[in-house]
């Protein structure tokens, strides 16, 4: 018997949920959206009459309680009430767009509920499905780099919550280690953003450290408006991403070389290019599916929490002159709600 699952928000995220899904040979039963343009135009795609079509969170989960999959992908600031009232109606299994949360606070409440009802909760945080950073673990884990130092991001003014928090799991990921501190510098005035007037979101600089002492560093500033590329810096070599062309190249010293000191930094190397294939959004988020129905391998809703709190240390770091804020020294700050879509 096929798995059956609800989809919630099918906008252009929503779309990519569903065919992802039904990819996987998942049963559609129940379509959500607040706007029945999409609405309308997501259940032509599905071929889903009427009957499967709600306008009300509320309604759908009363008519499908205790179905297998329940796919969130609204803006955040709806999350926590959808993933409440999923992990209420007995759903198995929840995925929900990043960010996970609009504040710590609610991600904190999300992860409980869920731990209450017993349902899995996955943020499609994708980046572990991605070949340009399952081909970068591949090359870190060969040992031919040593340890990873920093990952380094250079971009375009992408967001500080909207793809910034996507580093944070790709760092979290790569390292095995969580991040536990931000340092800041946001660029002045905020990024609007095309889901509405109500949403907005940083550019700046900002170096996070793990909790083994490695750094994430991004540069997105509001003068930089193209590329999204990133440079791993290890003991003894490097690796260049350009995200968008698809393409990667390393340098590593010879192995003949590799012990000795790290000051010795210009001793004889190779040199290599490797091409991957450009990322959608629907081969990636069916891999977190996937993985979530089988059980393990997907990024929790730990992974959700911990970019948020990141998002949410570097926001403080700002008000406090750009100092270092601890993650787990947030307080109070954890309930500030921030207007990210």
């Amino acid at each position: 018997m096929s798995k059956r699952f609800l989809l919630i928000g099918t906008g252009r995220m929503g779309m990519s949920h569903l065919r992802a899904a039904r990819n996987l040979g998942l049963d559609l039963v129940g379509l959500c959206d607040l706007r029945p343009e999409n609405l309308q135009k997501a259940a032509a795609e599905a071929w889903v009459g009427p009957s499967a079509c709600f306008n009300s969170p509320e309604a759908l989960f009363v008519s499908h309680p205790g179905v297998d999959l329940v796919l969130i992908a609204t803006t955040a600031d709806s999350h926590r009430a959808l993933v409440e009232l999923a992990a209420a109606s007995g759903a198995k299994a929840i995925l929900c767009e990043k960010p996970l949360a609009t504040s710590v606070a609610d991600c904190s409440a999300m992860i409980e509920a869920c731990r209450k009802s017993g349902s899995l909760l996955a943020v499609n945080h994708q980046m572990r499905f991605m070949d340009q950073y399952a081909l970068v673990r591949k090359e870190l884990d060969s040992g031919r780099f040593g340890e990873l130092g920093s990952m380094n991001v250079v971009a375009g003014c992408f967001g500080m919550a909207m793809n910034g928090s996507h580093y944070c799991e790709a760092f979290r990921w790569l390292t095995g280690s969580d991040i536990v501190s931000a340092t800041a510098w946001f660029s002045p005035g905020t990024l609007a953003n095309p889901r509405g007037p109500q949403f907005s979101d940083h550019a700046g600089e900002v170096r996070f450290e793990s909790a083994d002492g490695r750094r994430l560093m991004m540069s997105i500033g509001a003068d930089q408006g193209h590329g999204m590329t990133v440079t791993y810096a290890a003991q003894w070599g490097h690796l260049f991403v350009d995200e968008l062309e698809g393409t990667y190249w390393a340098t590593a010293r010879k192995p003949e070389h590799q012990t000795l000191p790290v000051t010795r930094y210009g001793m004889p190397w190779d040199r290599w290019e490797t091409r991957f294939a450009q990322a959608d959004n629907v081969g990636p988020t069916q891999a977190v599916i996937s993985a979530l129905l089988r059980g393990g391998g997907f990024p929790d809703g730990h992974a959700g929490r911990s970019a948020v709190a990141a998002m949410a240390a570097a926001a403080r770091s700002v008000e406090l002159g750009n100092r270092p804020v601890r993650l787990d020294e947030l307080g109070a700050f954890e309930a500030t709600r921030f207007p990210w879509a």
